[in-house]
């Protein structure tokens, strides 16, 4: 099987001939490729030869083609700062306060160079690996996450309990849903396979249960629904531990759920084994940047036995890859992947 048909069976709960790898690899493969973050979010050619070169190094079936968190934020008008080496990130906010929402101007997002860069590199990928190697458009932010950035995460946290503002709340909620809607139309007429999401604020790290189901899942499902009238599949993505909102991310439509390393991987296989696909989770951090080569080994065994009786699994980190890594470390988590017998 090729990577996008492995990548392909699993979304469709039939069995691969073995397991397949999707990697969130962005800072790490443009690192190996010896470009600058200026360089990668900013040059589409750069941009996509990282990744080439990457599945070339390491023989992956899945590429997740990300930048960073705060591009949909930039396009909104937040303000944006664009470290060399790190990836971009928001330096103030647009809302000062929420009476403000009702002022707030349409956005084209198309018309933003970072989400023109990132589109076009999407392109790129498509007309090299075509069905070969299977491509996921990750779509930055989900419009919950999104609207913490316009507004500001310490004025976001403190809306979100006020009952006298949920009105308010509601009217920015559904202009980032129109922004997030829009940045997954574009990224859908590149010809990748697959649309993906963030939601990392969502995380019951930093809200609860109930405001999740209140606030970010409506918006998520609106996400998926947007994706699925395109005909495409879709992730989602939580950072943190999500046990206590599994069920709910399995109402959100979404064909898989990309879990981070703090979340039970056997709470998640019970629960989502016959629901929907788990992609994820081992530690990017403890075990993938700073482990051994023979604890990943251990890892990712324990990973694939938990899931051993599912063929609706994607094995992943829970998140991002970080550069530091090292190569031996990914390594060793395919090979892993690439011996074991279900």
């Amino acid at each position: 099987m090729t990577g996008y048909e492995r990548i392909t069976a699993a979304l469709q709960g039939r069995w691969p001939d073995t397991t397949p790898v999707m990697l969130h690899n962005f800072r790490m493969a443009a690192r190996e490729a010896g470009v600058s973050m200026t360089v990668f979010r900013s040059d589409p050619r750069e941009l996509a030869r990282s990744f080439i070169e990457a599945v070339e190094r390491y023989g992956y079936d899945g590429i997740i083609i990300d930048v960073d968190t705060v591009t949909l934020a930039g396009a909104a008008g937040v303000p944006v700062d664009f470290p060399v080496d790190q990836p971009a990130r928001v330096k103030g906010s647009l809302v000062a306060t929420l009476e403000a929402v009702r002022d707030l101007l349409p956005v084209a997002v198309s018309e933003y160079p970072g989400v023109q860069v990132w589109l076009e590199a999407a392109r790129l990928l498509k007309r090299h690996f075509n069905e070969e190697i299977f491509l996921r458009g990750n779509c930055d932010q989900c419009p919950f996450s999104l609207a913490s950035l316009l507004r500001g995460m310490d004025n976001w946290m403190r809306d979100l309990l006020e009952p006298d503002l949920e009105e308010l709340i509601h009217v920015l909620l559904l202009h980032c849903t129109d922004i997030t809607r829009q940045f997954v139309r574009e990224m859908a007429s590149t010809g990748v396979h697959m649309i993906s999401n963030g939601d990392s604020v969502a995380s019951p790290d930093l809200i609860s249960p109930v405001l999740f189901r209140r606030f970010a899942l409506p918006y998520e499902r609106r996400i998926v629904e947007a994706a699925h009238a395109l005909t495409l599949p879709y992730i989602l993505h939580i950072c943190g531990n999500t046990n206590l909102i599994l069920d709910d991310m399995v109402t959100s439509g979404a064909d898989g759920l990309e879990i981070d390393s703090g979340t039970n991987s056997l709470m998640a296989h019970e629960k989502l084994r016959h629901r929907t696909v788990f992609v994820g989770n081992l530690d990017p951090t403890g075990v993938l940047a700073r482990g051994t080569p023979s604890l990943v080994e251990e890892k990712t065994r324990d990973l694939l036995h938990v899931f051993s009786d599912t063929p609706r699994f994607i094995l992943n980190a829970g998140c991002a890859i970080s550069p530091e890594t090292p190569p031996q470390n990914i390594r060793t988590m395919i090979r892993v992947a690439r011996e074991f017998r279900r």
